[in-house]
């Protein structure tokens, strides 16, 4: 058995404008765990992904958490920097404008935040690059 990481669980105060936010960002809502331990559970996921990436955490009588104190960012890889920053600006949602690690045109990250205040990074590969950060990368 191979092992990998399956998903993170997003602790998320209002879950209506969580989820709202991350379909407008791509995400598609494959369920719902109503009641469990820790609150009700709604995982989903990018069209493209196979499995589950984010499960959203919401238990109104536990307190807000401490923006930052664990989770320091999540990454989402997008095909189309320009197009991505349109669709977000027109469901409402603000990024920083995009840099290049590298300098060149085609490799391209930015900066949003979730309704609770989570920061997110999106990055746009440049043509060739695998599909995530490899050994490759580490090379410099």
């Amino acid at each position: 058995m191979t092992k990998r990481t399956l998903h993170f669980g997003l602790r998320v105060t209002d879950l209506d404008r969580a989820v709202a936010f991350y379909v407008a960002l791509g995400y598609e809502v494959l369920g719902t765990v109503p009641e469990t331990a820790f609150g009700s559970l709604t995982m989903i996921k990018l069209p493209d992904d196979d499995f589950v990436t984010i499960e959203l955490v919401h238990n109104p009588d536990d307190p807000p958490a401490a923006i930052g104190s664990d989770l320091n960012h999540v990454v989402i890889q997008v095909p189309d920097m320009a197009a991505t920053l349109a669709s977000l600006a027109e469901a409402g949602i603000t990024a920083d404008g995009p840099t290049s690690p590298d300098g060149s045109a085609d490799f391209l990250t930015t900066w949003i935040a979730d309704p609770d205040g989570h920061r997110i990074e999106l990055v746009q590969w440049p043509p060739g690059h695998a599909d995530g950060i490899t050994i490759a990368d580490m090379q410099g």
